[in-house]
């Protein structure tokens, strides 16, 4: 499709005028980055196979009932989306001790939590997202309480459904991080999935490359999340290729977790 006036451009996306009124064109970039930008590199067709993932991540979900803001994928890199208000807020739903949960917490890497725990963090580079509770979120007016009650359930039933999906081909989904929008249709609003779910913005372990069948993996097995060098990787893809404020907030990796 021919080029259009670009919006906004992140991270790991740039994002361009929809073909339509109250849609957007959003380009998947090889860019990575960590720790809020201050790490960057590039990972040759990184885009392409989130553009990939995405698309079929947000198909599936669309097909249970979990309302995307996804419509089709245009070529390799592109993808039409519905234009939606983003909330600034992203939700991380987590389900093995990883990262920066494990150092915050004092927990071991590797550690099976006793249910999947949701955490809240403001969307703010500048202020390296800060985590924040839900009483912080409707004081300060960045959704109210049912947006929130909306956001929980479609969180967790994201979870389920990715956790199944990933065990499948024998790979573990520790934690991911979601964005949330708001669809306005004539004089309705309902909150749907935004951004997009790809390694990007999910931690990833391979199971066939546990040292014991039950413990954390090995160095250097982890996919997913992570920084540019140190203990948070780039994204890497198995081998085995098995596995989709305003709009323009939307961004690319996640800070510190």
């Amino acid at each position: 499709m021919s080029r259009r006036r670009q919006i906004y451009e992140g991270k790991a996306k740039v994002l361009f005028e929809g073909p339509e009124p109250g849609t957007i064109v959003q380009y998947f970039k090889d860019d990575a980055s960590a720790f809020n930008n201050k790490k960057k590199g590039t990972i040759t067709g990184k885009g392409v196979l989130n553009n990939r993932i995405s698309e079929y991540l947000m198909t599936k979900l669309n097909e249970i009932g979990v309302p995307t803001h996804f419509v089709r994928r245009l070529n390799m890199r592109e993808q039409l989306v519905r234009e939606v208000e983003i909330i600034p807020i992203e939700v991380i739903i987590r389900n093995i001790a990883a990262g920066g949960f494990s150092k915050r917490l004092g927990i071991a890497e590797g550690t099976v939590l006793p249910r999947s725990i949701v955490e809240y963090y403001y969307k703010n580079d500048e202020l390296n997202d800060p985590m924040v509770s839900e009483e912080h979120i409707t004081a300060f007016g960045w959704a109210a309480t049912q947006d929130l009650d909306d956001m929980m359930q479609m969180a967790l039933r994201i979870n389920d459904f990715l956790t199944g999906l990933f065990l499948g081909v024998q790979i573990r989904l520790v934690d991911f991080k979601i964005e949330f929008g708001r669809l306005y249709k004539d004089e309705e609003m309902r909150i749907v999935l935004a951004d997009e779910i790809s390694p990007d913005n999910c931690r990833l372990w391979d199971l066939n490359q546990r040292e014991d069948g039950q413990g954390s993996l090995p160095p250097g097995s982890r996919t997913g999340r992570g920084s540019l060098s140190g203990s948070r990787s780039p994204p890497r893809y198995p081998r085995r290729g098995r596995r989709g404020g305003p709009q323009g907030s939307q961004g690319g990796a996640v800070g510190a977790l």
